[in-house]
């Protein structure tokens, strides 16, 4: 008599405790005979430990119910009334029939889909991650979107299956991310109505994952639309959700994300001490952040993420120069993946330049966004930033001859949309 590995196994992969197979197994019994069952944990030891190498055929039901395959593959004997095909229906009746008696013959039977477990949940996890890496390189697009609009009907399916309070949370978190990632596309591409319906979706999610740092990227884009939509209160409001979260009290990392985004939110209220205050907080709180594994949509923030939105407050507090130097502090240290990124610390750039009476070089600059994209498509946010850039443009240096190869070039890329 030996532990039964299997099931331990298969067990580890659907999150259960023992506690929660018994509860399952019970269910599982209500839905095949309509009565209730009592298995209790200390059958799922037994179980486990070997005591039990050949169920009652009730509760090989069970466990054939909520694992999704023969109780053989679970690695028991089964009862001599089990060993048939499992697709014979008349057999199978005749089983239940036998072990639960008449009121289990009448009910149907129907055939159990598998239940979810960690494997799944790993493999949700990889496709989400592949559009997170999209939206790196290229930035929101109307394929992303979509891309993860399916990816969110994949989990909710997923979430009709039984699955233990571990699983279940998971998935509620990687509908958060797929929900959220839409509402990041419809931000970067200025449909700003539909982020915001996304967005409340993803509030929802977010709440039954219980999950801290879905609930951070939550509130991070909650402050990101509020800023594009102009709402200066309600960014700032979003912002404070997002440093008092449970997450930025937790990690570090996650304290100094919030930081930022209050940050933001006073500079564009134009209160530049207190922007000044909470950057600074932000630059401490991150050195004090432990190198760690956090989710893949995390990757994106570091010292060069900070750099450049500190160069973006900066440009709002009219520290043209100092905006600058942190744009090119960014650019020095920001990774080659994050294309999207680099161009929009490049827009920064251009705009601290040219905000300093350096339009010619200024218009070097922002030409290169073009490069660093790639040929792709510019994002709404960054074309926003480009249609900044070419106004201030026109107002200092009408008559130049590289603001009109400028304009001509801007034209052309403007086409691509």
């Amino acid at each position: 008599m030996g532990a039964n590995r299997i099931l331990q196994s298969r067990m580890r992969e659907l999150g259960l405790t023992q506690e929660e197979l018994a509860d399952q197994l019970n269910k599982a019994l209500l839905g095949i005979t309509g009565r209730p069952g009592d298995i209790s944990s200390r059958t799922v030891r037994n179980l486990l430990n070997g005591t039990s190498s050949r169920p009652i055929g009730r509760t090989c039901a069970a466990l054939e119910r909520v694992f999704g395959c023969p109780v053989q593959e679970l690695g028991f004997s089964a009862p001599r009334s089990m060993q048939h095909p499992p697709e014979d229906p008349v057999r199978r009746r005749d089983f239940i029939a036998s072990t639960t008696g008449t009121a289990a013959a009448a009910a149907p039977i129907v055939r159990q889909r598998r239940s979810v477990g960690m494997s799944d949940v790993a493999r949700v996890v990889a496709g989400m991650n592949k559009l997170v890496e999209a939206d790196d390189r290229q930035g929101g697009h109307t394929t992303l979107a979509t891309a993860a609009l399916k990816g969110r009907a994949e989990v909710l399916e997923l979430q009709q299956r039984n699955a233990s309070e571990r699983v279940r949370r998971a998935l509620y978190a990687l509908a958060a991310e797929y929900t959220t990632i839409a509402a990041w596309s419809c931000i970067d591409l200025r449909d700003l109505d539909t982020a915001q319906k996304y967005l409340h979706e993803s509030t929802t999610f977010a709440g039954l994952s219980q999950d801290p740092p879905t609930g951070m990227r939550v509130w991070v884009n909650m402050a990101m639309l509020a800023y594009q939509r102009r709402s200066w209160p309600e960014q700032l409001a979003a912002a404070q959700a997002a440093e008092a979260s449970v997450a930025a009290r937790r990690d570090p990392f996650f304290g100094s994300m919030g930081r930022m985004r209050v940050a933001l939110a006073h500079a564009t209220l134009g209160d530049s001490r207190a922007a000044q205050r909470s950057l600074g907080a932000a630059q401490d709180t991150l050195r004090k952040a432990a190198e760690d594994k956090r989710p893949r949509w995390t990757a994106f923030y570091g010292a060069a993420e900070l750099n450049h939105l500190a160069a973006i407050i900066l440009n709002h507090n009219g520290q043209f120069a100092h905006a600058e130097a942190m744009a090119h502090r960014a650019l020095a240290a920001m990774p080659p993946d994050f294309r999207r990124n680099r161009a929009l610390t490049t827009c920064q750039l251009a705009l601290a330049q040219l905000r300093q009476g350096e339009p010619e070089q200024a218009t070097d600059t922002a030409s290169s966004v073009f490069a660093i994209m790639d040929g792709a498509p510019l994002p709404g946010r960054m074309r926003t930033l480009i249609g900044d850039f070419h106004r201030d443009l026109f107002r200092l240096a009408p008559s130049t001859a590289y603001a009109r190869d400028w304009a001509d070039r801007m034209r052309d890329e403007w086409s691509r949309a």
